[in-house]
């Protein structure tokens, strides 16, 4: 059975689980309508929802559980909750659990060679969803620092759950992602997170399995690494650790015309193709079978590097030939309203100019989602011609449907 899933760690607000509840009706009312009146016993569920961290709040609050209620509904949609997360917010989920009997799991597994685990659970599920035997690889995009942002600590559960299951990892560091790999980090009251990546990849030896620290080197130029270039395309810094190669961004995007499964703190993995899917929605500039990525930027776009980065991330994975598709949504639209401009001796960043840029990119589609702008009061510049506007149906097709000239079996979510 075609199963997709989403990990969420960051606030699940209102607005969020809005969009998500159109895609999902668009989901089982356009490609899935049998699972709207039954749902075979031997069936797991078509979408699942990992929630960690804040995100797990939205079970408990008034306003976002009349949301889930409503997603609920759809019997083919579980729910599996980090159990140490929900103890260490003190929230309980039995009300909720006997309103959905059997789609919210809230208690881990627990198997004779792995501690109970949230982690273990997730790449367990992983590991049958995916098409291939062993070997296999699981990614992290890193994007927030350590210690401000237990999302760091996150990616470090899940690659240390994935060695675990015999897989390869990888962890790709972007933004401030990269402090992962500070030397001399000392932390006095919370887990040591240059040691951990250390013992990952000391793990990783051990078992005989791969694995890759990859961290952008403008993002390090700009917080300060030092580097120096070979100028054969070794970076080497005296500010990192040794497992952290700090290489150019193209050296990451190129992970990303692999295969294997890349997660981030926000973000998803759909299954492609599936039975009953419709005509593509857009198509790449040739065929390819690298995974398609979409990448959400949610963020003000001024406030914070995620919108620029987002964009910057993109454009690279498209020169990489990965078919992108970036969409503007929630406090991200505020990247294209209004007309932005700085002046000449300003040094800064204007991202409309910077779309204008990259518009001409075959591999790169930008979109804006209209309800969006509705809830803000705002419209979309009418000159960013390069942004296409689209409803819920429309966002439902760009995850749901296969792009034309795309031959994966998944396509990638990540949340900017």
């Amino acid at each position: 059975m075609i199963s997709h899933f989403f990990l969420f760690s960051e606030t699940l607000t209102t607005e969020r689980l809005s969009w998500l509840e159109e895609s999902l009706k668009f989901y089982f009312i356009q490609i899935y309508p049998e699972s709207l009146m039954y749902r075979g016993t031997d069936k797991g569920p078509a979408f699942t929802f990992f929630l960690t961290g804040d995100a797990l709040s939205s079970l408990e609050n008034p306003e976002s559980q009349k949301v889930w209620s409503v997603i609920l509904t759809l019997t083919a949609v579980g729910i599996v909750c980090d159990q140490q997360e929900l103890d260490l917010r003190g929230i309980n989920l039995d009300q909720v659990k006997m309103r959905n009997p059997g789609q919210i799991v809230d208690v881990n597994t627990l198997s004779p060679d792995k501690p109970l685990s949230f982690w273990n659970d997730m790449v367990s599920f992983i590991r049958q969803k995916r098409p291939s035997a062993l070997p296999d690889t699981l990614g992290w995009l890193q994007i927030e620092s350590p210690y401000m942002h237990r999302s760091a600590w996150y990616g470090l559960k899940l690659l240390f759950a994935a060695l675990q299951d015999r897989y390869s990892i990888e962890l790709y560091a972007y933004l401030d992602g990269i402090h992962m790999g500070h030397h001399s980090q000392r932390p006095t009251d919370v887990e040591n997170i240059g040691e951990g990546l250390e013992d990952l990849c000391d793990l990783a030896v051990q078992q005989n399995l791969g694995c890759q620290i990859l961290a952008c080197n403008r993002c390090a130029a700009t917080r300060g690494y030092g580097t120096w270039d070979d100028g054969k395309g070794t970076i080497i810094s005296t500010c990192g650790i040794k497992p952290f190669k700090i290489r150019e961004i193209n050296a990451i995007s190129d992970r990303f015309r692999r295969p294997h499964t890349i997660l981030s703190a926000n973000g998803g993995s759909i299954q492609l193709p599936w039975k009953g899917s419709g005509p593509s929605f857009d198509q790449a500039a040739q065929n390819n079978t690298y995974p398609p990525l979409i990448i959400l930027i949610t963020k003000n776009p001024y406030t914070t590097e995620h919108a620029y980065g987002a964009l910057s991330f993109a454009v690279s994975c498209a020169h990489q030939g990965v078919f992108t598709r970036v969409i503007f949504m929630e406090d991200g639209v505020y990247a294209l309203t209004g007309k932005s401009g700085i002046t000449p001796d300003s040094v800064g960043y204007n991202i409309q100019d910077l779309i204008n840029a990259v518009a001409g990119n075959e591999n790169l589609h930008l979109f804006a989602l209209t309800p969006s702008f509705q809830k803000r009061g705002a419209a979309k510049n009418p000159h960013l011609k390069a942004v296409l506007e689209i409803g819920y149906p429309g966002l439902g097709k760009i995850l749901f449907y296969m792009p034309g000239n795309v031959k994966a079996d998944n396509q990638r979510v990540l949340m900017f």
